[in-house]
């Protein structure tokens, strides 16, 4: 297991976070110069040049080896099941614990609970696991019919797909993240109608992933997407985004940088948001749209768009 894209997404997510309370760096236009922003950002905002401690509860999990959970389908492994990995990490735990999925299928619905903070999943980049699930809204309601919930604070996953596997018509989440300070890095989150509850908490998604029809970014996480390839699969009127920001002094939105929209529908049928709540806040900066997408970009506040009709 090789600790870089650990190390990557922790620099840059800590320096997000710095960020949010500073001045702030303008994102570059030109996609080669990210590293070298990122990197000058780390700097500025480190906890150093701040003459603060910055976040001591991540510099104490972060400061000794991780611990490691291995998964495996047939290999030898700590575990057959991600579930009992994520189940034999103690309550209040407070050192890096990396759960190590060796590829396959996993049949799993699986909460990472909000006791169990410096969790890893970390999917086998050669042949990343796709953990599935079939439960739908009408079953467990929209917020507990994830495939994964995410609950715990600093949260990461790397090179794993996430998915839900019931028909376009349904609703159901593949993912849902309610914990913060969390990071995804080459992640795929598959599904039709609401893939992503992206529901609260600051969160970075990069060099990931996601399709959908209807809603399939939804919550009031406050998350930068960096680098993502998102794909609108709706057979009729489709709807990226539903932002629930509710009041002025919220902080919470959505900002997409350096993305790309893909869609094989038909042209201008798709929409980059609706307003979900009364404040929604959905940023798209950089960010490549092809013909499907809408020109008027969202959708009229106050209607559902039906993808059945």
């Amino acid at each position: 297991m090789k600790p870089k894209p650990f190390l990557l997404l922790l620099l840059l997510l800590n320096c997000l976070f710095h960020l949010a309370d500073s001045k702030p760096h303008l994102v570059p236009s030109d996609p080669s110069q990210l590293a070298s922003w990122a990197a000058h950002s780390m700097r500025s905002s480190s906890p150093s040049s701040q003459g603060t401690d910055g976040d001591q509860r991540l510099s104490a999990a972060e400061s000794g080896r991780p611990r490691v959970i291995r998964v495996a389908k047939s290999e030898p492994s700590d575990f057959g099941t991600v579930t009992e990995a994520i189940r034999s990490i103690p309550e209040g735990n407070t050192r890096r614990t990396v759960v190590s999925i060796g590829g396959g299928v996993y049949w799993e619905k699986i909460t990472v609970g909000s006791g169990k903070p410096f969790v890893t999943l970390y999917g086998d980049p050669a042949d990343r696991p796709r953990i599935v699930f079939n439960a739908t809204a009408s079953q467990y309601g929209t917020v507990y019919s994830a495939t994964v919930a995410v609950e715990s604070d600093y949260f990461m996953a790397v090179n794993v797909i996430f998915e839900e596997i019931n028909s376009k018509g349904s609703q159901a989440v593949a993912m849902r993240i309610s914990g913060d300070k969390a990071a995804f890095y080459s992640c795929d989150f598959l599904g039709f109608q609401d893939t992503l509850c992206d529901s609260q908490g600051r969160h970075l998604f990069m060099d990931s992933y996601v399709r959908g029809t209807v809603d399939f970014i939804f919550g009031n996480g406050t998350s930068l997407y960096l680098n993502v390839t998102i794909e609108s699969v709706a057979e009729e009127t489709g709807v990226i985004t539903a932002q629930a920001r509710e009041k002025e002094g919220e902080t919470s939105g959505f900002s997409f940088l350096h993305c790309t929209i893909r869609g094989a529908t038909k042209d201008y049928t798709t929409y980059l948001g609706r307003a979900w709540r009364e404040r929604s806040r959905v940023v798209f900066a950089y960010t490549f749209m092809p013909a499907v997408i809408n020109p008027a970009g969202w959708y009229s506040v106050g209607s559902t768009p039906n993808p059945n009709q």
